[in-house]
Parts: structure tokens; sequence; C-alpha cells
């Protein structure tokens, strides 16, 4: 590698030609996300519930964890999201409309044990899920 007094021009082209191997600056130059990304790179996005489900833990956990399977309304995209906290799953029924947002693992994909899930819902018919889960307020009536 040049490292003299006037290897400036050589060590910028070189940089700007290894850029391309890293793949966090590969992605955003090729615009990857908003290509293969079903919310299209917005932080959430609308969807009706298709179905409840629960889904079992990868090694070494042992649990169900309790998923929604969401059909999105900007382009009727289908895709699972989790339903956090206890007892919240109760608040979800199929047909109704709820926002979900990504659940932030590392590298746009799945959190932890929980296999093929990428997303979280956080309002149900308009209402914060928090606020039906601990019984602040109801779920209106559609």
């Amino acid at each position: 590698m040049a490292r003299g007094e006037f290897a400036a021009r050589k060590l910028r082209r070189v940089r700007k030609t290894n850029r391309k191997l890293e793949k966090a600056w590969k992605r955003k130059a090729e615009g990857l996300k908003e290509k293969y990304d079903p919310l299209e790179g917005a932080p959430q996005a609308r969807g009706l519930v298709i179905k409840k489900e629960g889904k079992e833990q990868k090694q070494p956990h042992s649990g169900i964890v309790k998923c929604v399977r969401v059909q999105l309304i900007k382009n009727g995209k289908k895709v699972s999201a989790h339903v956090p906290r206890d007892k919240a799953i109760t608040k979800v029924d199929e047909h109704d409309e709820v926002t979900i947002e990504g659940l932030g693992g590392s590298q746009r994909g799945q959190m932890g044990s929980i296999p093929g899930v990428r997303y979280r819902v956080v309002q149900v018919n308009g209402v914060s899920l928090e606020e039906l889960r601990t019984g602040r307020k109801e779920k209106p009536k559609r």
C-alpha cells in the first residue's frame, strides 16, 4: 500500500473501490432495504390480521411465542408480527387493523429466538396495545 508523501490520490481510490466490500454500505448504495423490505423503507405499516398463531422458539429456549399473520394494506404482502407482553394476544382478533413496526434485531432481521418474525404489533384498531392490555382503554367496535 502506498505510504508516501504524495500517496493521497491512490489511497483515496483504493478506499473507494473497497467500499463495496462493506455490507452496510453496499446495501445502502444499491437500495436493497427499499427493494425487499415489505414496509418499503417506512418505520411502521398498517395491515389486517389474517390469523393468530403460536410459534415455537428456537433452541435452546422453549415456549410458544404468540404471533399474528398480517396482510399489509399498502402492498398486500403478508408478514408475521409478534404480539409482545403477557395476555396481549387476547386483545387482537382476526380482521382487526393493526399497526406493526420492526422488532429491532441486528441487521434488519429477527430478534433472539423467534423464528422468521421481524415485526411487532404496536396498535390495534388505532389504540395502543399496551393501553388495551393494561385496561386503560377499550378496543373500539368496528
